[in-house]
């Protein structure tokens, strides 16, 4: 089968639909189906694991973007009559025009995540002409269902690397993996106000006056940065796993990053600051295997918390570990294979 991705960023860029379309791609690839994936990430004109990359320009962030970006596609249009199925991870936008053209190609979008807060009513009705237009959808998670009133055929919230996973497990077995410091914690993601890094920050500052030697480490970079320099971040690293077993705490509030803490048995505190980030977090169906909070003073007490009663840990990151092991990207590659066969 001859697939076509469409996403606004991929490889090398960094980030939670970047991995995601990664992750699948190259699955689907090494069960024998040619998969291309067109971006607007830029970087060399190589494939990666099978992959065939088409990047297309980056055009200005204003109302003409669109038709530049139509107009590539249909000097482009080949691309499509050649594939077996379209699928969109968010800009199915880019396929609008296209679609009158291939009323008969299968095409399909997942949605992830959301754009701003307050959401503007135009993404919403976006969402609503892509869901209507595609032959089915995938969504990243279950608060999308309630706040773009989307109708979905299946819910996803992503997944982590098995072999990774059963690596950690037997280190765990063996009492390998070992946490080196109890007051230590660690951030992995964008450093950008939809992960909270400031909010994380100040909390290590509240918790740094009862334990001033708490060790925090911010992996990551983005806008916010320069907000951060006293914690030195180390910038991006495409091997998470690493700094989650380096350190106590996951200070991560993105779907992959908490599993990836889940995965390596490490109790994660999530922040919010809106309802529709409480949502996202809540709705999960790995809330109760993580600590929810909305300030930095809540969640340096439960921090302090959980450093003064270190047994009481593993009550979430037990089931939260049982619980991940039935989440290999395996199984989101069986959700989209089901989901084109409709």
């Amino acid at each position: 089968m001859k697939i076509l991705f469409l996403t606004r960023r991929f490889w090398p860029d960094v980030g939670g639909v970047e991995k995601h379309v990664y992750e699948v791609s190259k699955r689907l690839a090494k069960l024998g189906h040619k998969v291309t994936v067109i971006t607007q990430s830029q970087g060399e004109k190589i494939g990666i694991d099978g992959i065939k990359i088409v990047r297309i320009g980056i055009f200005p962030k204003n109302s003409s973007e669109k038709f530049q970006v139509w107009n590539w596609f249909w000097k482009n249009r080949k691309l499509i009559k050649d594939a077996n199925i379209v699928h969109a991870h968010d800009v199915y936008f880019w396929y609008w025009p296209l679609k009158l053209l291939f009323l008969s190609k299968k095409s399909f979008v997942t949605f992830h995540g959301y754009e701003s807060y307050p959401i503007k009513k135009k993404a919403i009705i976006s969402r609503k002409l892509s869901e209507f237009l595609t032959d089915g959808n995938i969504i990243v998670g279950e608060f999308i269902k309630k706040w773009y009133g989307t109708t979905s055929d299946c819910v996803t919230y992503g997944g982590v690397e098995m072999s990774n996973l059963s690596a950690g497990e037997a280190d765990i077995k063996n009492q390998k993996l070992k946490r080196p410091k109890k007051d230590s914690a660690v951030f992995i993601g964008r450093l950008d106000d939809q992960t909270g890094i400031l909010e994380y920050a100040k909390a290590v500052d509240i918790i740094r006056e009862r334990y001033p030697n708490f060790m925090f480490e911010i992996v990551g970079d983005g806008k916010l940065a320069r907000h951060l320099k006293k914690y030195r971040p180390l910038g991006f690293n495409t091997n998470p796993n690493y700094y989650l077993r380096k350190y106590n705490f996951a200070f991560v509030s993105r779907y992959l990053s908490i599993l990836e803490a889940l995965a390596n048995k490490r109790l994660v505190f999530a922040l919010y600051d809106n309802s529709i980030k409480e949502d996202y977090l809540k709705m999960s169906p790995f809330a109760k295997f993580i600590i929810i909070t909305n300030s930095p003073q809540k969640l340096s007490d439960k921090v302090m918390y959980f450093l003064n009663n270190p047994k009481e840990i593993s009550k979430f990151t037990d089931p939260g570990f049982k619980w991940v092991k039935k989440q290999g990207w395996e199984e989101v590659v069986r959700l989209y294979l089901e989901i084109w066969k409709k």
